[in-house]
């Protein structure tokens, strides 16, 4: 639906650290991407030989600025958005970087005036690596 590319050009990651592949589905309430990433030797979240599971909230959150983007409308970044808190994330696996490729699925909840809650939950293969909740703040630099 949406490539790299695209993702690129909406939200404020470039080069190596946007995360994300592309966007295969997506609608006001929800988005699904999928990303390969986290095989790459020069990944820029990696420890060493390996990739964490709490890397996952970086894709979530990824995801969820290009969800912001698409609920905008326009062909620029949205606006900008910071990630305050997770809570409720769950690990069901020690390493991200077995997965031939991760889809990441990020539902909003709720999203009054500038804070925003988001499910997550981040897929290989149907399993659930990692799931979660986050909260987003946007334009936190222009709030009282």
């Amino acid at each position: 639906m949406f490539d790299r590319a695209w993702i690129v050009a909406r939200i404020p990651h470039a080069g190596a650290m946007c995360l994300l592949d592309a966007v295969t589905r997506w609608s006001p309430e929800a988005i699904h991407c999928t990303a390969s990433s986290q095989c790459l030797a020069d990944n820029p979240l990696r420890a060493g030989e390996r990739l964490g599971p709490a890397n996952a909230i970086e894709y979530a959150a990824q995801a969820m600025a290009v969800h912001g983007a698409l609920r905008a409308g326009a062909d620029t970044a949205p606006r900008a958005g910071f990630l305050t808190s997770v809570r409720e994330v769950e690990f069901h696996t020690d390493r991200l970087d077995q997965a031939e490729q991760l889809d990441i699925h990020a539902e909003c909840l709720s999203g009054e005036g500038n804070h925003l809650m988001y499910a997550f939950r981040i897929k290989a293969a149907s399993r659930t690596l990692v799931s979660g909740r986050a909260s987003v703040m946007l334009d936190a630099d222009n709030t009282p």
